[in-house]
Order: structure tokens, then sequence, then C-alpha cells
């Protein structure tokens, strides 16, 4: 009898336990004890030894995978049409929109008017995962947000600034901002199950720290990443963030750093629509050309990357107070500064293709 499989293994997942189990099979004809073959193939005692039971009664073809214990009560037309259908979300088909993400519940009503058909609860988990569904916490999207005007206007300045940059031999540069107040950002830890562990942070929520960062990539140079931060004390008349003629100083600091032109694309915060920043590219357009990424669009952003990997760095921070903090965050990313790798990984993620704008770091360029 052939070595059955839990009915919420998908086929991967199936052909995975089918070779560690004949990877034990060669173990047991070896004289391997029960406990060297759980360590060396990561996998329980209790495991190892019904597997062992099994070789015994049947030899390896005992231990062959004999797919879902349970058949699937829909056809594989049937399964297109539920996964096209859950691909357009709960909204589509009449549930409450207080809460826009499929529940194992919903999925089996779903399944029910839609091929009249039962299933459990437990049912729905097995069919789910059988072909390769999971649960996992969505990403957020703006309401305002419009794929058709994204996919053009990306289209258009991604291929401006490429064109651009190529003409002047420019860095192209991606700038964005960011904030973090005195309390961090959440992070997991390990602790006895059932027993929550406590994290301390500060209480007060005055004060802030700002940080305008850029990464910028040009072919046969290391990609660079250069930051400006802004500490609010939250006083009376104290401005919150930065100014117009901050940005204008930061992009001069990075024109100098680089050594090259500039192409600088940003997203289209009130700020950097001022008037007075048109001015002063139009007056040091011989080595400044700026470009607007479409708005609700985060994700074409790679200094977005940036920030994730500064706050997966502040997670349970405990800062004493915003001179602390400071100091934390130049620390975390001048060590991002001196790791190329870790800002080209940024660049992937967003899905631009920016072809040749990347090589192998060059050590005359290093800072």
């Amino acid at each position: 009898m052939r070595y059955a499989q839990g009915g919420g293994l998908t086929p991967a997942e199936q052909d995975k336990r089918e070779a560690l189990r004949l990877e034990a099979v060669k173990r047991f004809e070896s004289g391997a004890g029960t406990a060297q073959i759980a360590a060396e193939l990561r996998v329980t005692d209790r495991s190892v030894r019904r597997w062992r039971a099994a070789w015994r009664r049947g030899g390896a073809a005992a231990l062959a995978s004999a797919g879902p214990m349970s058949v699937e009560k829909l056809t594989s037309q049937q399964w297109q049409r539920l996964e096209m259908e859950l691909k357009r979300g709960p909204l589509a088909h009449g549930f409450d929109d207080e809460h826009q993400g499929w529940t194992l519940k919903r999925v089996k009503l779903l399944i029910g008017r839609l091929f009249h058909i039962g299933y459990t609860v437990q049912g729905v988990w097995r069919l789910l995962r059988r072909h390769g569904w999971s649960c996992q916490v969505p990403l957020r999207r703006s309401l305002e947000r419009s794929e058709e005007v994204i996919e053009g206007v990306e289209g258009r300045s991604l291929a401006a600034g490429k064109t651009t940059a190529a003409h002047m031999g420019a860095y192209i540069c991606f700038a964005d901002e960011a904030g973090q107040s005195l309390i961090p950002p959440k992070g997991r830890t390990w602790a006895p199950r059932g027993a929550r562990p406590i994290v301390r942070v500060a209480g007060r929520r005055g004060g802030r720290v700002n940080i305008a960062g850029v990464v910028c990539f040009k072919a046969g140079r290391r990609a660079r990443m250069f930051f400006k931060l802004h500490v609010y004390l939250g006083r009376r008349g104290e401005p919150k963030s930065f100014a117009w003629n901050d940005y204008r100083d930061f992009i001069r600091m990075v024109h100098l750093q680089l050594g090259t032109p500039v192409v600088w694309m940003w997203d289209n915060l009130n700020v950097h629509l001022q008037q007075e920043l048109f001015d002063f590219a139009e007056e040091h357009k011989d080595w400044l050309v700026i470009f607007h990424l479409p708005p609700y669009a985060p994700e074409l952003n790679p200094q977005e990357g940036i920030w994730s990997l500064l706050k997966r760095a502040l997670a349970d921070f405990a800062a004493a107070d915003l001179a602390h903090l400071t100091q934390a965050i130049k620390r975390k990313l001048k060590k991002i500064q001196y790791r190329p790798h870790l800002i080209e990984g940024c660049l992937p993620t967003t899905g631009l293709d920016l072809n040749g704008l990347i090589n192998q770091p060059d050590i005359a360029d290093s800072t």
C-alpha cells in the first residue's frame, strides 16, 4: 500500500515529502538509528518511526506518494473558474465591504453559489492549500490610485528619465521622504508560547525625525544612497518638515558628491511642485532634469526599499529621546550606504527595467 498524503499539501510539497521518505529508506537499509535520521533529515522522531514501520511492511514502494487522501469535488475547469472569481475579490461578489479579504467561510459560500457543491471549512482549507494558496497579509493601495494612469505615466516618465540620463551621462536618482517618531516599528522576537513578550517604548509622541533619501544608479558605477535629516522637536512655530530650499540644497549636495549630472525622479508631494524648485531646475538644466512619478504608486520608487530596511533595523528600538533616535537612524543609514548590494537589491522589487544602469562596484567611486 502506497503512503497517503495529507489533503492540504500542494503537489510540490508532496514531491518534497516523498523525497524525504525515500532518502530515509537509504538510511534504514544502512542501519542508521531513528534519532540520527531525524536530525539529518530535519524531521521528527515520530515521523521516522512511522516511515520505518511502513518500510518494514511493504518496502520502499510503501513510502511512495499516493496523492491526496481525498478526491477533489471540483473539476479542473471548475477550479480555474473559482480561482478567477477569487482574484476578483470579495467585493465583486457582494460580501460586506468592511472586510476586503477572503475567509474560508466566504470561499465555502462562493463555491456553493457557483457550483452548488457542499464543502466544509476544513475541506476549503485543504482545497486552497493543494492549489498553492495561503493566508497572507495583503498590500495596501490607495482608493484614488488609477492603474491605467500609473502604467502610462510610469512608462513615459521612466523611459524619458533613462533616455535623458544616457544622453547626459548622468546618474538617475529616485528620491523620497520618511519619518520616525519615538514609538518604534513593531518587530518579532522569541518567547514562550502563550506568554507574549513586552517591549518598553517611550509613551510620549512629541517630536519626529524626518528623512529625505535618494538612491542613485549609473552604468559602470556602483549604486549610491544619500540622506538628509530634519529633527522636529515639537516647538511652536518650528517647521515640521523640509522646505523647498532644503530640497534644493539636498539636490545640489548629491550632484557635488556624484560629480556628474543627475536625473531626479520623485513623487508629487506639494513641496516638490513649488515653483522655486522648477526655477532652480531651469537655472541648472545643464546638470539637472526633474521628472515626477505617478501619484499613489510608492512601489515604483526604489527608495521605499531603503525605508523598509531602516524600519526593520529599528524594530522594537527603545530610544531615550530624539537625539538617541537621530543617532541610531544615522548609524543604520550609513551602514546601508557602504553596502551597495543592499541598494541595488531595492531596484528589482519595483519591477522597473533599468537595463545597463547597474554594474559591479567601481572602486574608484568609493566614498
